[in-house]
Order: structure tokens, then sequence, then C-alpha cells
């Protein structure tokens, strides 16, 4: 009898150290998805053109890949004023449709078409970006960077 009740007790201790270590290899399983899945969620990102006028400003336009679709991509004009020693982000806007731009040819060859800009108050800037090889380059937008910030124009 007490030859049933050891297998008894050694099938019931093997039965919750499994229990235990399934539970715990779920969690560690979730907790390391969940850890990918922040990173997916984080878009990735690629700058395509920079221009620094005088010691006032630095524009950047920054490619950002969709979390949602692979292929697609926003595009991210930030303005730059120097500020104590370093730059500091004055402005931000997104040139054409979020997500309405394609990654690939956004992070290739030949991206930028047309990045120009001026060293005057207020400072013209246009930006003309490749759409795809075969359709071509985007139209020029045009905008103004006055006192840090951006206005169509």
């Amino acid at each position: 009898m007490s030859l049933v009740r050891n297998r008894n007790r050694n099938t019931a201790r093997r039965a919750a150290t499994a229990a235990v270590t399934l539970l715990m290899a779920a969690g560690l399983g979730s907790a390391a998805t969940g850890a990918s899945s922040a990173a997916a969620a984080a878009p990735q990102t690629r700058q395509i053109a920079s221009s620094t006028l005088g010691s006032d400003y630095k524009i950047t336009l920054t490619a950002l890949r969709s979390t949602e679709d692979e292929y697609a991509a926003s595009v991210r004009l930030q303005v730059y004023k120097q500020s104590g020693g370093a730059w500091k982000e004055s402005d931000r806007v997104t040139v054409g449709d979020v997500d309405g731009w394609f990654w690939y040819p956004l992070t290739g060859s030949g991206a930028v078409c047309e990045f120009s800009t001026a060293s005057t108050e207020p400072a013209p800037l246009t930006v003309s970006l490749l759409v795809t090889p075969s359709i071509g380059c985007s139209l020029p937008t045009h905008y103004v960077v006055k006192q840090g910030k951006v206005f169509e124009g």
C-alpha cells in the first residue's frame, strides 16, 4: 500500500513540476512575443535627404516604413534649429499622404528627385520624390520654413 502511495506522490510531483514548467515557458514565450511585437510596432526609418542652412536650420527627409503594409511608407520632413550648441526639432510635417509612398523606391537609388532649400528667411523648400521607377517622380511640393516652422507654399 505504501508503494502505491509513493507512486501517487511521485506522479503528483511530476505533474505539478510539468505544470509549473509549462506555465513558465508560456509566460516566457508571451514575454518574448510581446517584446518582438513591440519592436515590430516601431517603424523602420531611413533618412533620405538632409540640408543645413547656414547655422540656423537643418532640414531632413526621413522615410518611415508602414507597420501595416510592408511596401508602404510615409515621408517626414523635420526642421531643426540650433539651440545651445545642439540641433533641436522645431517642426515636422508629413510629405504627401501617410503611407502614400512605396518603401523600396523611397529607400533606393535615385529616391530624391528634388530637394532644394535656400538660406533665406523665410527659406523656400521644394521636395519631389520617386514614386516608382516606371511612374517617375512626384510633382514638386513647395514649403516655406519661417522662424523654424513649416508652411505649405
